[in-house]
């Protein structure tokens, strides 16, 4: 984790922050990357908006909490004629 000292200025009608390349990459944010911005009195925090990767996922995944079949019904519509259950 580094500090580093910034600048707010001036951007058309709002303000804007730079970071610098070291900063970016660090974080790995190109032009255009998404992030979320959360405000509160006295503090701006910027944390990389990412889509979880399938192994990030499969990580995550708790079989206690996550477990079961969804439909545990049995086969319906397609599923049923492709089993021979209409």
């Amino acid at each position: 984790m580094s500090t580093s000292a910034a600048q707010i200025s001036a951007w058309g009608n709002g303000l804007a922050l730079r970071i610098t390349k070291s900063m970016a990459k660090t974080v790995g944010v190109t032009e255009g990357s998404a992030v979320r911005v959360t405000v509160k009195p006295g503090r701006i925090v910027i944390e990389t908006e990412t889509e979880a990767t399938l192994d990030q996922m499969l990580a995550a995944f708790d079989p206690k909490k996550h477990g079961g079949e969804a439909m545990d019904g049995g086969a319906v519509g397609g599923e049923a004629f492709a089993h021979g259950n209409p």
